[in-house]
Order: C-alpha cells, then structure tokens, then sequence
C-alpha cells in the first residue's frame, strides 16, 4: 500500500503529510486553509489542493479554533431537559446557533443545583464562547466562577438572585393576570394555585403574586395557594381531595404554575375520579401538544417557546461581539388558549 493510501485508510493525515506530499512547507498549507489564497501561485495550489484530496486531509475545527481565539461553541445549561417547555427553548437555541455559524453544547441539571456548578466548569474548559443558562438554583461559589471569567451568559425563563444578567422569559404577571381573570369571567368561587415548591424561583413568585393580586379584589371568593413535589402524587392527591372536599357546592378550579405540574394533577384527578370540566376547572401554564386531546380539552396559557430560545441566542450573541449596553430583559406576552376545562 502506498504511503498516501495508508495515510488515507488511517483517517490521521496532518497538516505536514499535505506539505509533504505537495512539496512545500507548512506555512503555505495554512495559508491555503485559512483564506490567504492569494498570497500563494496558481501552481501551488492546485498542487496542495491535490493533496488535501489524496491524503482526505480534514483540518481539526477544534485546533484551529483555539488557536484564533474562538471555539464558535455555545453552552446551554437546562434544568429540566424532559419538559416540553425545555425541547421547545432549546430548538429555538439550536436555530439560531445554525444561523450564526455556532454548534450547540447542551447540559441537563435534572433540576440538580449540584450539577450547575459542574457544568459551568465543564464548559469553561471547553471554552465555550458564551452560555444561555436556565437555572435551578446557583449557589455562591457557581456565582462568583461566573463573575470572574466575565463570559457571556443570558439566561431564560429563571432569574438569580442578586446577579447582573440579560433575561429572556414570559411576561408572567401580565399572562397569570390573564389565567386569573379568564376563571373568574368563567364564574369559579374558589380557585387553588398549585405550583411545585417556590423557594426564589422568580417565574413562581411572580405568577402567584400576579393571581393574589387579582383575587384580593374579591373578597367574595375562595383564593387559595399549594406547593407540592413533582414526584410526590400521594401529597398532590391530597391537596386536590382536600381543596374539592371544602368547597362543596362552589364553582372550583385549580391554576398549575407549568404544564409538568399540570401532567400530574391532570392524572391525579383521574385517580380520585375527578372530571376536569364538570366538576371542577383546570388551567395551567405552558402548552402541551396532548391538552386538546385530553377528554373535553385543557386550557392553557402558551409560552412562545421557541421564539424566547432564539430571542436569548441573538442576546448572547450580541454580548460575545462586545456590546457594551445596559442589563436587557425581555419579556413575551403568553396566549391564552380557552378550552372545555374551564368554560361554563
């Protein structure tokens, strides 16, 4: 076997194979791969073309990348990459690292706080050129890596305490002011918020801040507020038979802060032989592609998923050109889609 057709088969060919085998140097090579074409002849060329096919030379994107300073890599820290919610931000993401010309790294926390921190280090190592962070929960020292590498970072849906940084996310108050307003339109007395524990996840505190404030003005009425473990049915069980149990004879609905919530609760009903709809209401945040599907439908409040993904990449990636402008927080308006679990 020739030595070109063994460099071939080996998939190990170099950038001095290709010199070798084109009979020139190095430097000559790396200007034909790095676009200073011009500076070399006609002949040379078309010889050091002839070799990168021979040899099916493949420059290391990686080398070349750190050797100029840029990975072209984005990260991307999710909490919770099984939620719908997650899938649609990250397409959104993926879209516009194509148009950029950047590849997507992505992190599952599993809602881990842990797992942030080793992640942000993971990243730092692979150099990422920015990362859009949904976050669980950092802790101090996650913060002060952050602060002190100075790389760019938009985060999504979830805001840190304390920390300086562009926002994409929903409008919440306006859309749980909207999810409110439509239950009490539709004639509900008593209504329960049920949201997974809130600690100071801002997207919690603000939805159920936003449905206290509508309800305060209605002294009327039964305004009511739960937390409960995702993964913990038996507690939400209760909730639900309790919250059904002491309002007997009342107009009812529950309001779910996100659409995994709404899953479980949704399930729960059907175990304790509850029917969203005749006997009691149901809307939650986030839409879900089976909420048409399921009995006489479930309203939802839908996020524009896709749209704030692609919004918070265009924000990173203005801050990895070097814009110098004021802390940016954008906020989406959500659709109210009504259905059979909340109309009369």
């Amino acid at each position: 076997m020739s030595s070109v057709k063994a460099l071939r088969a080996s998939g190990r060919a170099t950038i001095s194979d290709v010199a070798r085998t084109a009979k020139t140097g190095k430097t000559s090579v790396s200007r034909y791969l790095n676009g200073e074409q011009h500076l070399l002849s006609d002949h040379l060329k078309q010889r050091i073309e002839q070799a990168i096919q021979q040899l099916d030379y493949r420059p290391s994107q990686m080398a070349r990348s750190l050797k100029g300073g840029q990975t072209r890599l984005i990260g991307l820290i999710i909490a919770d990459i099984t939620n719908p919610y997650s899938v649609d931000v990250m397409r959104g993401i993926e879209a516009a690292c194509r148009q950029h010309g950047f590849t997507l790294l992505v992190c599952n926390t599993n809602n881990e706080v842990n797992q942030e921190q080793h992640y942000l280090q993971l990243l730092s190592s692979y150099r990422v050129e920015g990362i859009v962070v949904n976050a669980v929960g950092m802790r101090e020292e996650a913060l002060s890596t952050l602060q002190q590498s100075q790389l760019p970072m938009v985060l999504i849906d979830r805001k840190i305490p304390d920390f300086a940084c562009d926002v994409v996310g929903l409008d919440n108050r306006e859309a749980a002011t909207v999810a409110t307003e439509h239950l009490l339109q539709q004639g509900f007395e008593a209504i329960i918020f049920l949201s997974e524990p809130i600690g100071s996840v801002n997207t919690r505190l603000e939805r159920l801040d936003a449905f206290r404030q509508v309800m305060s003005a209605h002294a009327d009425l039964v305004a009511e507020q739960a937390e409960t473990p995702l993964n913990d049915a038996q507690r939400l069980e209760q909730a639900l038979d309790d919250f059904n149990k002491r309002h007997r004879g009342m107009r009812k609905a529950v309001m779910t802060a996100n659409g995994a919530l709404t899953l479980q609760v949704a399930r729960a009903m059907r175990r304790l032989g509850i029917h969203w709809g005749s006997d009691i209401g149901l809307l939650g945040f986030d839409e879900l592609d089976w909420a048409e599907l399921a009995g006489v439908g479930i309203t939802t409040l839908k996020q524009p998923t896709y749209q704030m993904g692609h919004a918070a990449l265009e924000q990173l990636v203005q801050r990895i050109q070097g814009m110098d402008a004021p802390i940016n927080e954008q906020a989406f308006p959500g659709e109210l889609i009504v259905r059979g679990s909340t109309t009369r």
